[in-house]
């Protein structure tokens, strides 16, 4: 019975190792993005204890599928882990005229502990502080307690779980809401003036996940991110930092390709993978808060902070702003494939609109 249970787990593996592979958009398939870790993981268990304890003929065969599950999930994660090259350097002590804060936290709306995370963002004291999911009554809280030192913001309470609220030391220049993709999704666009003059672009977005009780698709939340990274690309690659719940992982095939078609580079590469969600289940966690920047900018620090009620953990990180080093930073470059496919993405959605893919 034990090698049959092996058996078919191993089967499970595979196909949840070979559906990502298929360039559908529906929430089923996009859905095995998220889990490599997980996939990973069960596989060496799974191949383990069938050397160990199975003694069924095929058992090789099975234990060769979980070592071949392995290796294509850890291909996949191993970028985000200290085991590679980081794709952001270090940049350690620095000019702090030419350092930028962000904290980006999704606060789920049912949450109520407001204060959570007001102490965490006094403590640290962050330029810029993003909320994802925050209605009104969140609104309220933060605006009370943040109104004083953060004194430059775009509110955009909403109940259906896309709020948002942007919270500045920094004046925010030109600020815009935009609906990108979908009339019910808000984004923030705005400039950030640093002290020497400079301007840096800031995008926040929260697009729609692929999940049976959101979308059926990943499609709006594909168009929405590739459509942001193309008009980075048509900017000129001007200081740019983008931030949000992106409600996608770093690895998955839309952000890499966002990367590519930007040039935005992602700060975790070689460092870690400052999983965010789920803070609830320890084994069922990946990256979904993001905070993507241009190669204008080196590290300072990362961090993940305290659990505060919400199902995601707040992220903070500092930059600094250095466009003179920009060579000793590694972004990818978008080929011709990437930009048709971006493109064609972006099309699907706009001609189907708000409808169901």
């Amino acid at each position: 019975m034990l090698d049959i249970i092996l058996g078919l787990a191993a089967v499970f593996l595979l196909i949840a190792t070979l559906l990502p592979f298929l360039p559908l958009h529906h929430w089923s398939v996009r859905g095995f993005d998220f889990p490599r870790l997980q996939l990973a993981c069960l596989a060496i268990v799974v191949g383990a204890v069938q050397g160990i304890w199975s003694d069924a003929d095929w058992r090789w065969l099975s234990m060769a599928v979980c070592a071949l599950v392995a290796l294509v999930q850890g291909g996949y994660i191993l970028p985000w882990t200290p085991f590679w090259p980081k794709q952001v350097k270090f940049i350690g002590k620095s000019d702090e005229r030419r350092h930028i804060t962000l904290l980006i936290a999704n606060v789920l709306t049912p949450n109520r502990n407001a204060q959570g995370l007001l102490e965490q963002i006094h403590e640290h004291q962050p330029d810029v502080v993003l909320t994802l999911e925050s209605d009104a009554w969140w609104g309220r809280q933060l605006e009370h307690s943040l109104s004083e030192e953060w004194p430059h913001d775009v509110k955009i309470p909403l109940d259906n779980l896309y709020g948002m609220h942007l919270f500045s030391r920094i004046p925010l220049e030109d600020a815009e809401v935009k609906w990108l993709i979908q009339s019910d999704i808000p984004s923030i666009h705005t400039w950030l003036p640093m002290p020497d003059g400079t301007r840096i672009r800031f995008h926040a977005l929260h697009p729609r996940p692929p999940s049976p009780s959101e979308s059926d698709v990943s499609l709006w939340r594909d168009a929405e991110l590739l459509l942001v990274g193309k008009g980075i690309e048509q900017s000129e690659h001007q200081p740019t930092l983008v931030a949000g719940d992106l409600n996608d992982v770093a690895w998955s095939g839309t952000t890499r390709r966002f990367c590519r078609v930007s040039r935005m580079l992602d700060p975790r590469r070689g460092r870690g993978m400052f999983s965010t969600f789920h803070a609830k289940y320890p084994f069922l966690r990946w990256p979904l808060d993001h905070i993507f920047i241009s190669d204008h900018f080196q590290l300072v620090m990362m961090q993940r902070l305290k659990y505060y009620g919400s199902d995601h953990f707040p992220i903070l990180a500092t930059f600094s702003y250095q466009p003179a080093r920009k060579e000793e930073n590694d972004p990818s470059v978008a080929d011709s494939e990437d930009r048709r496919d971006a493109q064609e993405t972006i099309q699907e959605a706009s001609q189907k609109g708000d409808g169901e893919a």
